[in-house]
């Protein structure tokens, strides 16, 4: 039997240029749309991307919904509907031809006073395919909504970076790369291999606000390595590599999986974070009460919070953190002993979802000494 190929699809910045794109377009044809062109910027090529419904609310106003389609990707925006609000007016000279909000369901940064949670090629997408329709003379301004945004927030790590009450339009590509596809965890370790000629320690980050919360934290860009959720074949390519020591910075819920073997992070693939939570807590000699309510906990964010409320609980949550810290690191060695025979010194920092620093293992220090 022949093995078909994983199909990539588009990231959610795409969606939501094709929504206001055909809003637009609605207003300046009032011809029915079942589907827009739209310029991916990057990588630059066209995309076509069907539109569900468009309507036109009142004049020179109308909405046009998308459907994310992030193609065979462990994503959790699968599926979900994008609409964009799209305004036309008259333009004054000098003024911007494009206006961009976020509306119910895309978040709020609280490092910038409740700004949308709209990024650089979001803006860029929307800005590039929409200024082509318009005239000198007119203006549009455009409303992005999420309406499940919120919802599927709460099985995020958003909060971890400063991001409220919904999903982030985020990302530097148009293409929606599956998990499984060799080319995304092969140009990660491409990057890893640059990096390794020029540095003996490397740090890991998980995601992109991994990257910027470590650049924060005082540590050189140029050692920072993005992994995804790739964390076990990029450990064992650090050691093939020659890499001396890594720093794995990480949101607390999703590196404490390394402490239970878990290497593949993703949530779809493997979730026991509970479970080993709880396990390091009465390793730790946590009374059975506490560790009982630490298992039936929501969210590793919720057990956490649980431990801090305890009449001692800045000392319980830095035994259990630490262990869970020293654990992660022993797992994480051991992993990579096993698949390259190299050694290479691991230590971690975890933070929580108010990017607040957990715990950090005594070895971070020591190779790492412009750490925060």
């Amino acid at each position: 039997m022949r093995m078909t190929e994983p199909r990539a699809g588009y990231t959610l910045p795409v969606f939501a240029g094709a929504s206001a794109i055909a809003a637009l377009q609605y207003l300046q044809q009032e011809q029915p749309l079942d589907q827009v062109e739209i310029n991916l910027v990057t990588p630059p090529e066209q995309a076509t991307i069907p539109v569900e419904q468009v309507a036109k609310l009142e004049m020179g106003k109308a909405l046009a919904i998308t459907r994310s389609d992030p193609g065979d990707n462990l994503d959790l925006t699968a599926n979900t509907p994008i609409w964009a609000i799209v305004s036309l007016a008259s333009r004054q000279p000098d003024t911007e031809q494009v206006t961009i909000n976020g509306g119910e369901g895309v978040g709020k940064q609280l490092q910038a006073d409740g700004k949308a949670a709209i990024y650089r090629y979001a803006k860029q997408i929307l800005m590039e395919n929409l200024q082509p329709l318009l005239r000198e003379d007119q203006k549009v301004t455009v409303t992005i909504i999420l309406p499940e945004g919120k919802r599927l927030a709460q099985r995020t790590s958003n909060e971890a970076f400063g991001v409220v009450e919904g999903l982030s339009l985020l990302g530097t590509t148009g293409i929606s790369q599956p998990l499984s596809a060799p080319g995304q965890l092969t140009a990660f370790q491409e990057e890893l291999a640059q990096k390794a000629k020029e540095f003996d320690t490397l740090v890991f980050c998980v995601g992109e606000n991994g990257l910027d919360f470590a650049r924060r934290q005082g540590v050189n860009p140029q050692q920072l390595v993005k992994t995804a959720n790739w964390l076990g074949p990029l450990l064992v390519a650090a050691g093939e590599q020659g890499v001396k020591s890594l720093v794995l910075f990480g949101y607390h819920g999703k590196l404490i999986k390394l402490a239970g073997g878990v290497f593949h992070t993703h949530h779809h693939l493997a979730d026991a974070r509970l479970e080993i939570l709880t396990a390091l807590a009465a390793k730790v000699g946590l009374p059975t009460d506490i560790i009982q309510q630490l298992l039936t906990s929501e969210t590793t964010e919720s057990a956490l919070q649980y431990l801090r409320d305890q009449e001692n609980g800045s000392e319980l949550v830095e035994n259990v953190y630490r262990a869970i810290a020293l654990t992660i690191d022993q797992k994480a060695q051991e992993y990579i002993r096993k698949h390259s025979e190299k050694d290479v010194t691991v230590g971690s920092v975890l933070f929580d979802r108010g990017r607040n620093i957990i715990t950090v293992s005594p070895v971070v220090r020591q190779v790492l000494p412009e750490f925060k």
